[in-house]
């Protein structure tokens, strides 16, 4: 059953963070376009109200609050009713898939991340925005969850997990950035993104869907009895 609720009722609170926290939205934005791929067919899955869909060039999007549906399509994003464990895309449709603090919202998060899996093209990109469970901020939000009313109902990872849970769905040759080394209230303009993780309490986590080679393999054996001429 899709989290929904809270994003439905309090969408105007969910839009307001954005502004009373502009320079930490900014930095995780920074942090998320440092790893996400020059050009290709892209989609954010629980796309919100477009806040990272928009400024990174995502043009289709996937999110199940008839709310924030309303305001993504109002900043330019196609956006489509649904949830993450089951896409409602063929197989190979993208060369990314972006998921921002998306992830602790799932219901199942193995199935969410195959299906990220099956939707991508080969070579494209999985990218994840998380905080993580482990940081300064994601241990503030776990000791304080019931009083938050969308965090009480997520399920905050670290970046291990979540990496580790990409491994299984397929994905390789990882990739990190991070932000966020302070409290919320003493970020600025110039709040660093840097590489790796352990430090920053917002993480953006890159996976690739590798080639599959044995299909290469196999379209070229075909060539070759075709075309026998043929130099591969």
């Amino acid at each position: 059953m899709p989290k929904i609720t809270p994003f439905q009722r309090y969408t105007g609170q969910y839009e307001n963070w954005f502004t009373e926290h502009r320079w930490v939205y900014e930095a995780e934005l920074r942090a998320v376009k440092a790893l996400l791929p020059e050009s290709g067919r892209g989609l954010e899955v629980g796309v919100g109200t477009g806040r990272f869909a928009g400024p990174s060039g995502i043009k289709t999007g996937l999110e199940p609050s008839v709310r924030m549906q309303e305001i993504a399509w109002d900043r330019g994003i196609k956006v489509l009713a649904g949830v993450a464990e089951d896409l409602p895309f063929g197989d190979g449709k993208f060369d990314l898939v972006l998921m921002v603090t998306t992830v602790c919202f799932l219901d199942d998060i193995h199935k969410a991340f195959r299906e990220a899996h099956r939707v991508l093209a080969n070579g494209g990109f999985f990218i994840a925005g998380i905080v993580d469970r482990n940081s300064l901020i994601g241990q503030k939000y776990l000791k304080h969850q019931n009083e938050n009313v969308f965090y009480k109902i997520a399920t905050f990872f670290s970046v291990d997990e979540v990496a580790n849970i990409m491994r299984q769905a397929g994905f390789t040759d990882f990739m990190f950035r991070q932000t966020i080394f302070q409290r919320l209230s003493e970020i600025d303009d110039k709040e660093p993104v840097k590489s790796g993780y352990g430090e920053g309490s917002f993480v953006v986590i890159r996976g690739r869907k590798e080639q599959d080679f044995k299909q290469l393999r196999l379209i070229q054996a075909k060539l070759t009895v075709a075309l026998p001429f043929l130099v591969l």
